[in-house]
C-alpha cells in the first residue's frame, strides 16, 4: 500500500538522540505528524519534497533560556519569533520575564500570537524581568509573594513550567539566601523545578563582602532533584568553579549526583576558559539556552515590519545555534549537543511525551541545520576567540504544518578565519 504523505525531507542526516537514530534517511510527514523514516521513501504524486542532502535534521530546537517579554521587560525583551522560529527554534522558554502580576499580559501579547511555542519559568519576584540588572532593590524578599506566585503557576500549567530565581553575590550581600529559600518554597508548593542563576549580576552592597565559594556551598544543598543550575561556564564569581581552588566545587558534584541538572544559559556570562575547566572535570551540560538579551543586540534598520518594530533588532553576538557550535568546538559530540536542545529540555519541561524527538507519530516539529566545515571565529564574553572547524547554522523550521525560513537578523553571521 502506497504511503500517503504531504512532505518528504529527502536525504538529510537525521540526528535524534531521543530515539537513538543517527543516519542518512528520508523523513515523511502526513497530516502534521511524522509518518515514516527510512533510507529511501517514495514520493507519491503531489508530495512536496525538500532536498536536505548535506544538512542536519533534528527535532525542533528548544531554547531553555530566552528573554522575549517584548515591550515589557525594557532593555531585555526580544521579539519572540525573531529569537524563536525565525532562528530555527520551535520552542523558547522565557526565564523570569513574567511574574504573578504580569503573566496574563505574557499570555495574551506574547505566547498566544507567536508562531513559536513560548513557555516560561515564572519569576520568583513580583516585578519579573523588569531590567533587574539595573535595579537590584526590586529583587529582595519584600518583593516576593509566595502564595500568589504559586496560585498563578498552578492556574497556568500550559505556560508555566518552573520558577526562576537568582543566587549571586550582589543579592546575597543584601538578603543572604532569603529569596532563594522563598523561591524553593514556591517550586515545591507548585510542583515545579527551580531554575537558579549563578554568577554575579549586581555590585555588593556598600561595606559588605561575600565569599563566592561559601555562597555556592550554602545554596546547593537547598536544591531538589530536577532543579536546574544555570551558567556553569560563567566568567563571573559564584559559579561552578571555586575561586579558592580553581576546581569544580565538591558540593556541585553532590547536587548532580542527586539529580540536579545543568543548563548552559550562554548569555553574556559564557567563558571558554571556565567551560574547559568544567568539561574537563567531567560535567556535561544537560540543556542549553542562548540567554539572548536586547541590550547586547546591535540595532539595525530593516524593511521587515517585525524587525523594524523591535528596538533591539539587529545582529546578536550569539544565538542558540552559535552556542551549539561553541559546544562542538569544546569537544562535545554532535549527538550530545543536539540532545541539549531537543530531548533533554523536553523532559525538563515535562513535555518529553510530545516534543523533543522525531519518533514516528509525533507532531512534526523539526529544525534543519547546515553544518559548515572550515575555520570560523567564535568569541566569548571574556574576549577570547577560538577557531572552530565546524559551525551550525539554522536553515528552516517546520511547525504546525508550516515552513519558516531561518531568516532572523539576530542569527550571527558565519565569520571565516582568514587563511
Amino acid at each position: 500500500m502506497e504511503l500517503q504523505v504531504d512532505l518528504i525531507l529527502k536525504g538529510g542526516r537525521i540526528v535524534d538522540p531521543g530515539t537513538g537514530f543517527d543516519g542518512i534517511a528520508d523523513l515523511a510527514i502526513a497530516d502534521g505528524r511524522i509518518a515514516a523514516i527510512a533510507r529511501e521513501l517514495p514520493a507519491p504524486a503531489g508530495t512536496t519534497v525538500i532536498d536536505c542532502r548535506d544538512k542536519i535534521v533534528t527535532a525542533g530546537l528548544i531554547d531553555t533560556h530566552g528573554h522575549v517579554y517584548e515591550h515589557v521587560t525594557g532593555r531585555f525583551g526580544l521579539a519572540p519569533d525573531l529569537a524563536g522560529i525565525r532562528s530555527g527554534v520551535t520552542t523558547i522558554v522565557d526565564q523570569g520575564g513574567p511574574s504573578c502580576m504580569t503573566l496574563p499580559g505574557f499570555r495574551h501579547f506574547i505566547a498566544e500570537p507567536s508562531k513559536t511555542r513560548v513557555l516560561c519559568f515564572i519569576s520568583a519576584y513580583l516585578v519579573g524581568g523588569l531590567e533587574g540588572h539595573y535595579y537590584p532593590s526590586l529583587y529582595g524578599p519584600e518583593q516576593v509573594d509566595v502564595g500568589h506566585t504559586v496560585r498563578v503557576a498552578k492556574a497556568n500549567p500550559d505556560l508555566v513550567r518552573g520558577i526562576k530565581a537568582h543566587a549571586e553575590i550582589g543579592g546575597a550581600s543584601r538578603w543572604g539566601l532569603d529569596v532563594i529559600k522563598l523561591g524553593k518554597r514556591m517550586a515545591r508548593e507548585a510542583g515545579l523545578p527551580l531554575y537558579i542563576h549563578l554568577g554575579q549580576l549586581w555590585p555588593e552592597a556598600d561595606g559588605v563582602a561575600i565569599d563566592a565559594d561559601e555562597l555556592v556551598r550554602d545554596l546547593v544543598p537547598l536544591l531538589d532533584p530536577g532543579d536546574i543550575l544555570a551558567h556553569p561556564f560563567t566568567r563571573h564569581p559564584g559559579g561552578f568553579v571555586s575561586t579558592e581552588t580553581g576546581a569544580v566545587h565538591p558540593v556541585v558534584w553532590a547536587a548532580l549526583d542527586r539529580g540536579v541538572t545543568v543548563d548552559v544559559g550562554h548569555g553574556s556570562h559564557f567563558s571558554f576558559a571556565m567551560a574547559r575547566k568544567v568539561l574537563a572535570a567531567g560535567i556535561k551540560p544537560h540543556t542549553l539556552g542562548a540567554d539572548m538579551h536586547g541590550y547586547n543586540v546591535r540595532v539595525g534598520a530593516s524593511d521587515d515590519p517585525e524587525v523594524a518594530a523591535n528596538p533591539f533588532a539587529g545582529v546578536a553576538p550569539f544565538s542558540l545555534t552559535h552556542a551549539m557550535s561553541e559546544l562542538l568546538a569544546l569537544g562535545l559530540s554532535l549527538s550530545d549537543v543536539v540532545a541539549t536542545v531537543t530531548c533533554n529540555p523536553a523532559r525538563m519541561l515535562g513535555l518529553g511525551d510530545s516534543i523533543g524527538t522525531l519518533a514516528v507519530g509525533r507532531t512534526a516539529e523539526i529544525t534543519v541545520l547546515d553544518l559548515l566545515d572550515g575555520a570560523f571565529a567564535l568569541s566569548d564574553n571574556s574576549g577570547e576567540t577560538v577557531t572552530a572547524a565546524q559551525l551550525l547554522r539554522p536553515v528552516f523550521a517546520l511547525k504546525n504544518g508550516e515552513r519558516y525560513a531561518a531568516d532572523s537578523p539576530l542569527v550571527p553571521p558565519a565569520i571565516a578565519v582568514a587563511a
